[in-house]
């Protein structure tokens, strides 16, 4: 049984936050919009306008497409990726050099060093570290194996070692 208490829904069974139905995106966009655009600006390396229409885009699809959806977060979160990537790679393609918000001087690096990575690299490191996702949630979200998230990680890490110097990535 779930319930409504002070404006969560409460599973009964194991008295944690449930997610709203599926029928119910409006309460979903409430709870979670700001983090799929958190995350997706993370993802895009401070492309703001890319975020922005990535989320509204994976939302409205999620709309369109309500009756069918099983896990609507889980959805969201890989059509909101799919979106950020083809944005990106358009204006890569068309020769458009749109610059990022300018991250602070300490963070330069690694703002540089996340755009090396491969988009799922990055998807998991952002929901990771960003969003402190553990990797069960993570291979929900990004709709993959666990075991392949923490390889994702595990590449990921090395790969911002290489690039950032001998400081732990972790």
């Amino acid at each position: 049984m779930i319930r409504a208490v002070d404006g969560e829904l409460i599973d009964d069974r194991s008295g944690q936050v449930a997610e709203p139905p599926p029928s119910d995106l409006d309460a979903l966009f409430r709870k979670e919009g700001d983090g799929v655009y958190r995350t997706l600006y993370a993802f895009t390396g401070g492309r703001a306008d890319v975020a922005e229409d990535a989320t509204a885009e994976a939302f409205a699809r999620a709309v369109a497409q309500r009756d069918v959806l099983r896990d609507p977060l889980a959805w969201i979160y890989r059509v909101a990726f799919r979106v950020a990537i083809d944005e990106l790679r358009a204006d890569r393609r068309r020769g458009i050099r749109v610059d990022a918000a300018v991250p602070p001087p300490e963070l330069a690096g690694l703002t540089d060093a996340l755009r090396q990575l491969s988009p799922n690299q990055r998807a998991a490191i952002v929901l990771r570290h960003v969003m402190d996702l553990d990797p069960e949630e993570i291979a929900h979200r990004m709709g993959i194996a666990q075991p392949t998230v923490r390889v994702h990680l595990h590449r990921a890490r090395k790969r911002l070692r290489e690039l950032l110097g001998a400081e732990e990535v972790d």
